[in-house]
């Protein structure tokens, strides 16, 4: 529709998805372009062009988007290649005319503890990763964040922001995979462990308009920044961190095929220019354990509150059994003296990883691994014990949302007859909390869009709703809020509570009532998570790290995700206490799930 109104005598819009290509040809009527726009419900690569094909002649502009926060993920590579050989004409101008990719050496814990397991110390006793992991160059798949909520504080650049390649879309393009160096200086001595990276659009020939991913503290005002969710910035880690010295000249490279890209460091006298090996896991626990769980399992202060909340209920006659996936709870019970260990894990890769930390600590045949579901678990599989501390973190590789980590409690009650009567079991509950909040942009992903560059869209906006009040739309769903700013608009309060010592009732457990806004603003939905209660005194947190500050700025954990119930419509609220979010919620023991229901109360 830009292009017809920029002139265009016909465009053909190739839409593979049916429900959007529908949604196309109703927002194509609707603004009055049906009769310069044809609209193909196909995949680029089966168009067919010519008399009686999908279109009459090879166009001389082509326009796309086909790109992800890699640039290359969504296949644009290929899809290009394809369309300058059947598609348009020779020396056809294209929009975007050619993407950049940069990059920036760094090193940074922060970003380092999110791809391997770091020692770690439990009572003196020094607990270090398997070789096996520690050589391991990990997952393949791009790490996405906002780097703009990455603050440049926890990084140190060790290079210059280095120019990796540039893909001319205006001329015929190649899939065929290929690697790129760019030589640099290094500025800071440091170890080399982490790649930044992003890329921009050089939207006509001359560069004179750019659309740029660059993180807003590389803007002069990160106001200036653009908020995006469709593209962010990469993570990319190295095989292994390296040591480099101001000074060194160094080599950045960048290979990709047709779909993902991968980085190495070289020193500038390395010999030849080969391919780097592309990474992939080769110590399993990389895919075991997802990036933030890495976060999760190397922080310091996370480790204390179990290892405090373990030596406060285990003895050297207890017998423990742990549920999660991939946990080190057991080996912390193993080091903190318990005379026996067991732990239930889901699958066999999870199982391997922790053998691999227990025969790297000297601790192989201090635990035992059982491959059993905990319905399946048997007093014989315990060697006739029965069970003194049952615990876990819990975590479970297929949770999404942060009640979905209730899966301890239906473990818990199925292992009831295996406990001793004075059993202990770690958390002993857990609480769901509840905030409501207004997003600085995360509201946008559910915002209709109703008219965009003077056409009315509403037609999509209609489809989306039409499948958000199928299912969705009274339901929260997952966001890992450390990436997306909002401020309190109400306290933050306790609305649930699961009590582990006793089994899953049988009943649904419902609980209502209402907060106050306490701030002003627009209110977007809320922010719900779980904390866990190991012990009286110990609680660990999957939500709120701490209280929000005077003016309702929230600090999340980065290491799971929250709950976000987008509101249909945003509130305006005054903030002085005459106006109140009421809610209910009701857990179904027979799903495990919690059904909420919120609603504005006063003038």
């Amino acid at each position: 529709m830009m292009a017809v109104t920029a002139g265009a005598d016909f465009c053909y819009a190739v839409e593979v998805f049916r429900p959007m290509a529908e949604a196309a040809r109703c927002i194509v009527k609707k603004n009055g372009f049906a009769d310069k726009i044809k609209v193909i419900n196909k995949h680029s690569t089966d168009v067919t062009v010519g008399p009686g094909g999908d279109m009459q002649t090879k166009a001389n502009i082509l326009i796309t988007e086909l790109f992800d926060t890699e640039l290359i993920g969504e296949g644009a590579l290929p899809s290009y290649e394809h369309a300058h050989q059947n598609l348009v004409q020779e020396g056809c101008e294209a929009v975007p005319h050619r993407a950049t990719v940069y990059a920036q050496l760094v090193e940074s814990e922060l970003l380092w503890s999110w791809a391997q397991l770091q020692p770690m110390q439990v009572d003196g006793a020094r607990l270090v990763p398997a070789p096996a992991v520690d050589r391991c160059s990990g997952a393949h798949a791009v790490c996405d964040v906002q780097l703009s909520q990455v603050p440049p504080q926890s990084f140190t650049p060790l290079s210059p922001l280095c120019t990796m390649f540039s893909v001319d879309f205006s001329k015929p393009v190649s899939s065929a995979p290929q690697t790129h160096s760019s030589q640099f200086v290094v500025q800071s001595g440091g170890q080399a462990q982490v790649v930044l990276s992003w890329w921009d659009l050089d939207m006509d020939p001359e560069g004179t308009i750019v659309c740029s991913m660059a993180p807003s503290w590389t803007y002069p005002k990160p106001s200036m920044a653009p908020w995006r969710d469709h593209w962010m910035q990469s993570v990319y880690f190295l095989p292994e961190a390296t040591r480099v010295s101001e000074g060194d000249c160094l080599s950045l490279t960048v290979c990709h095929d047709d779909y993902s890209l991968w980085f190495g460091l070289r020193s500038d006298s390395s010999p030849g220019h080969a391919p780097l090996c592309r990474p992939g896991c080769t110590c399993q626990a990389h895919l075991v354990w997802t990036r933030p769980r890495f976060g999760e399992l190397n922080d310091k202060r996370r480790t204390e509150s179990y290892v405090s909340a373990l030596r406060s209920v285990v003895g050297e006659d207890s017998v423990c059994v742990s549920v999660s996936d991939g946990s080190l709870l057991p080996v912390f019970a193993r080091v903190l003296g318990a005379k026996k260990v067991f732990s239930l894990e889901s699958s066999r890769m999870s199982k391997q990883v922790v053998e691999q930390v227990l025969e790297a600590n000297a601790l192989k045949g201090g635990v035992e691994l059982l491959e059993v579901r905990p319905e399946s678990l048997t007093a014989g599989d315990l060697g006739g014990e029965q069970i003194s501390v049952l615990m876990g973190e819990p975590y479970f590789s297929t949770s999404l949302l942060p009640w979905h980590s209730l899966f301890f409690w239906y473990c818990r009650t199925a292992l009831g007859g295996l406990l001793r009567p004075d059993a202990t079991v770690l958390p002993r509950s857990a609480s769901l909390h509840l905030l409501a909040v207004e997003f600085q942009d995360l509201w946008r992903i559910r915002a209709p869009c109703g008219t965009c560059e003077g056409f009315d869209v509403s037609p999509m906006d209609q489809m989306v709703q039409t499948s958000l009040d199928f299912r969705e739309a009274r339901e929260a769903e997952p966001h890992p809020l450390w990436e997306y700013p909002c401020r309190a608009l109400t306290r933050a309060a306790e609305v649930m509570t699961f009590d582990f010592t006793q089994c899953v009732p049988q009943q649904p457990i419902s609980c209502q009532g209402s907060l106050p806004f306490t701030r002003g603003g627009v209110c977007h939905g809320t922010a719900l998570w779980l904390e866990f209660q190991l012990t009286p005194d110990i609680t660990v947190s999957g939500g709120l790290t701490g209280p929000p500050t005077d003016e309702g700025g929230c600090s999340w954990t980065r290491h799971r995700k929250q709950g976000v119930y987008f509101f249909r419509s945003g509130w305006e609220v005054s903030g002085d206490g005459r106006t109140s979010m009421s809610y209910s919620f009701t857990f179904d023991p027979t799903s495990g799930d919690i059904r909420m229901d919120f609603s504005q109360e006063g003038q």
